[in-house]
């Protein structure tokens, strides 16, 4: 049995519309091994060794490292929600940063969190601590419903052309890439390059367990959700598995195949083979062997 562990959930007490999942994610005496982890717009509050901290959407992929004896617990926001988090903070400022909680939050009130999360008999209790601080947080900083109906738009697989979806949402042009960013941490363009980019994989790890992919969209996507919280395998998708591969990009609204291969060597360094062909969780984390890490 493998010495790695991964698990996501919904929340029990914050907003499902912010709150994408909850998560823990040990190795327990194995050796140390690096994470892929790619793109995904989203934002994470995560407890570890190190403390509490937030880290912000990534805009390339990147190896992280998971010791031997490895603990965390941690809080996932959905694109366009990092605002729960950051308070007037714009998103676009921890793009590639892992920031202590304590400089967004105050000192004081990330020392009380930390000591909740000190005292809990266990990982799943600490990230339930997280719930509970990120609901305490809720009432005061409501989803921003211009920003939510923007990701939606930009996450379908036909996208959304940035002038008619600045004049249906009652912006201009600017005002739209201005407030996408500051939200998310990517221009519109962007993000639907990194939705798209998720929705491939939701896809192909659906396929692969004979389930149904949303249409794309934060709101639409049951495998792309991190709230879904499911650990898909893509196993399937390695050599051999092209024509796999050409339904899964015009599913997700690639032009063919190959724009698929370019985008996902852009998004996570390999090409779709490779990347599939290891185990694949929602979200930002792609496993090698079986670990993840934010």
């Amino acid at each position: 049995m493998s010495s790695r562990a991964y698990t996501e959930w919904r929340p029990a007490l914050a907003p499902g519309r912010q709150v994408a999942c909850l998560w823990t994610r040990r190795n327990a005496g194995g050796a140390e091994y690096g994470q892929l982890v790619v793109p995904d717009g989203c934002v994470d509050l995560v407890w570890s060794e190190a403390g509490l901290e937030v880290v912000g959407p990534d805009n390339a992929p990147r190896s992280v490292p998971v010791r031997s004896g490895a603990e965390l617990a941690g809080l996932r926001l959905r694109p366009g929600a990092g605002g729960l988090l950051l308070g007037e903070v714009p998103v676009r400022e921890l793009c590639d940063r892992q920031v202590p909680l304590a400089e967004l939050a105050g000192a004081a009130t990330a020392e009380r969190l930390g000591e909740r999360l000190a005292r809990a008999p266990g990982l799943r209790e600490a990230a339930a601590e997280l719930d509970a601080f990120a609901a305490s947080l809720a009432p005061g900083r409501p989803p921003d419903r211009v920003v939510e109906r923007a990701v939606a738009a930009l996450g379908r697989a036909q996208g959304a052309r940035v002038p008619e979806l600045a004049a249906e949402l009652g912006l201009s042009e600017r005002q739209l890439r201005r407030r996408v960013t500051d939200a998310v941490g990517y221009g519109p363009k962007t993000l639907h390059a990194v939705l798209r980019f998720q929705r491939a994989l939701a896809f192909a790890r659906a396929d692969r367990d004979g389930a149904v992919a949303g249409d794309g969209g934060v709101a639409g996507e049951r495998e792309r959700e991190r709230g879904a919280c499911a650990d898909r395998c893509a196993a399937g998708y390695g050599a051999g598995a092209g024509s796999g591969l050409a339904e899964v990009a015009v599913r997700a609204g690639y032009a063919d195949q190959a724009h698929l291969t370019r985008e996902v060597r852009r998004w996570a360094g390999v090409p779709p083979t490779v990347l599939l062909g290891r185990t694949a969780r929602p979200g930002g984390a792609v496993g090698q062997d079986s670990g993840a890490a934010s």
